[in-house]
């Protein structure tokens, strides 16, 4: 055995085997003494590595193998709402994909909280997985004061998934057919208008916030549970205005029982091409609209990372996932894997921004 001591007793390896320590620092000895400690430095950092290696490699294995049983995408909402339906179409194409099954889990409550802590405290290996929404991953954390996550510190971005357009829409016997007809029409009958939402804090509710913030409409807000009773109480009369994402209410507008004035994004709705956006009609630069991207626990192998990213990318192009799409008024998210995480950070600084100017405190 080779020997080389400095201050104590060395543990050495045989010599000539891959980590001969000793023999590696023994010629350190016989260097000038201005290199001797860069190189004994060099040499102990070697042997540290050499010795993690046994607890590295059974990580490194699995993520080589990755995926080596099946996939778990939770969903904060119940089946059958648009996340739900999303990414149960990405699921079908993960399948063919990643040659493994991709399972679907709704854990639904509290604007998707519930469905976040249970990835948070996941293993951070990738088989299990948040099909997260705007609301859960940037308007949550300014709504609550002690929410239970942080989505920069607790979460890895995966995949960009998709933007749903959301639709200023009026009850039929209102009679405005356009977002400055609506403005005269508050103008000339102060105190008389209502909007609905799916409730305090979502989506519609701040997006209809921030259009009253750029154009002064008066308009008094009226929660409901869920979005489906909104467009009930706007059919009704109750309300006459909603502000909401497509894939419930576009059929009542092609049923007339319901009339759209405007747009939110900057681009048009391919589908309706002569509404116009909220920024054409007088609101420049006015854009809002709901988000999916897929997220997992913090602390992810990179490796696995990759992979699922590489998965999702190809899944957004197969025929059920763009079908799915199309049937909820969504289109791609237009935001590459690698600047995922900083959009979302733009996106809690606007939202957060939102939150705090319309005062908005949840139920």
């Amino acid at each position: 055995m080779s020997k080389y001591t400095t201050g104590g007793t060395a543990q050495c390896t045989p010599p000539g085997s891959p980590g001969d320590s000793c023999a590696t620092l023994a010629s350190v000895a016989a260097r000038p003494a201005d290199h001797r400690r860069r190189a004994f430095l060099q040499a102990a950092a070697g042997s540290a590595l050499l010795g993690a290696a046994p607890w590295l490699a059974p990580q490194a294995r699995a993520a080589e193998n990755f995926p080596a049983r099946p996939i778990r995408m939770v969903v904060g909402f119940p089946p059958g709402q648009t996340s739900d339906a999303i990414a149960r179409a990405y699921a079908v194409a993960l399948n063919d994909i990643l040659k493994t099954p991709v399972i679907v889990d709704n854990k639904a409550g509290a604007n998707g909280i519930v469905a976040a802590q249970v990835v948070k405290g996941a293993d951070p290996d990738g088989y299990t997985l948040l099909f997260g929404t705007s609301g859960q991953m940037v308007i949550n954390p300014g709504l609550y004061a002690h929410l239970s996550y942080d989505t920069a510190r607790d979460f890895t971005p995966v995949a960009p998934i998709a933007r749903g357009r959301l639709f200023l829409v009026v009850n039929k016997d209102l009679p405005v057919h356009s977002l400055p007809e609506l403005l005269s029409y508050a103008k000339a009958h102060p105190g008389t208008l209502r909007f609905g939402s799916g409730g305090i804090g979502i989506t519609s509710h701040l997006a209809m916030e921030m259009l009253k913030s750029a154009t002064g409409l008066d308009a008094y807000h009226v929660p409901y549970k869920g979005s489906p009773a909104a467009l009930n109480g706007l059919i009704g009369g109750d309300v006459q205005i909603v502000f909401d994402s497509g894939g419930a209410l576009l059929p009542l507008v092609n049923a007339g029982k319901v009339r759209a004035i405007a747009v939110s994004t900057l681009d048009r709705y391919p589908a309706m091409p002569d509404l116009k956006t909220v920024a054409e009609q007088g609101v420049p630069d006015f854009q809002v609209y709901a988000w999916n991207a897929v997220l997992a626990p913090r602390g992810t192998p990179a490796a696995v990372v990759s992979t699922l990213s590489a998965a999702f990318a190809q899944a957004a192009q197969s025929q059920v996932v763009q079908q799915s799409l199309t049937a909820a008024a969504h289109d791609l998210l237009p935001v590459e894997a690698a600047g995922l995480g900083k959009f979302i950070e733009t996106e809690t600084r606007r939202w957060q921004q939102a939150v705090a100017a319309a005062d908005i405190k949840p139920e």
